[in-house]
């Protein structure tokens, strides 16, 4: 049980249902290290047994202040709600999807080309070629699936919708190839930035894994594509 609700106190409140959804899940943190945290949906549980508690008068006196956040979040959830039905009754929550996929781009896709800049380190490819028990290549040359894999893992998983406008921005030549890399048309103040952070991530990734596997499970896991994630991005105050 986690240390948050471990108090013999609270363990009456703590239904069947929530224990098994307290185990911890392992994520990248800020300092591209793995890190443990909880599935964000139990937040709502845990503040129901605080005020369960409250309302039984167990708490105590240490607990209370806790019993008081939880109800400022229950409510702030409460009005988020109504405010997602609306959106969704009214069709406004498509529009705002649609603004705020165009307010992601414009901070990750530059207007013009930017020069060429070496951005995946050599580790990167050494690591993907070991983890696929392939034999390093001499020169440049690289299987034409490694552009397939990188497109998976990282532009997809970069941020929403980057990869479809990179593609559109920089198609296929008759050739078969690009004109530039990817990440030539990435923005200098945020594009670039967290590219270079999430390839991190995914190196860190690929060094603790001992198979292709068991690489994918974790970064599915830890960073996954964001086709199923939310649209919206946390972006620093400029």
């Amino acid at each position: 049980m986690p240390s948050f609700m471990d108090a013999k106190n609270l363990i009456p409140f703590v239904g069947a249902d929530l224990i098994p959804r307290t185990k911890p899940i392992e994520y990248i943190n800020e300092k591209n290290q793995i890190s443990e945290g909880y599935d964000a949906t139990i937040l709502t549980d845990v503040c129901e047994v605080y005020l369960k508690a409250r309302e039984k008068n167990v708490l105590t006196p240490k607990q209370l202040p806790l019993a008081s956040v939880s109800e400022i979040i229950m409510r702030s959830f409460a009005k988020l709600g109504i405010i997602a039905l609306i959106d969704e009754a009214t069709g406004y929550q498509k529009e705002r999807e649609r603004n705020a996929l165009q307010t992601i781009l414009e901070k990750f896709i530059a207007k013009e080309l930017q020069p060429w800049l070496k951005t995946f380190p050599d580790e990167y490819y050494d690591q993907m070629f070991r983890l696929k028990g392939w034999e390093q290549p001499i020169g440049s040359g690289r299987p034409g699936i490694v552009g397939h894999y990188t497109n998976d893992l990282i532009y997809k998983r970069l941020a929403p919708g980057v990869l479809d406008e990179l593609q559109r921005v920089n198609p296929k030549t008759e050739s078969g190839g690009r004109s530039a890399k990817h990440h030539q048309l990435l923005t200098p103040e945020m594009g670039h930035p967290k590219l270079r952070e999430h390839i991190a991530s995914v190196v860190t990734l690929m060094k603790v894994s001992d198979s292709w596997e068991s690489f994918t499970g974790m970064v599915n896991k830890a960073l996954p594509v964001y086709e199923n994630r939310q649209l919206e991005i946390d972006f620093p105050n400029s």
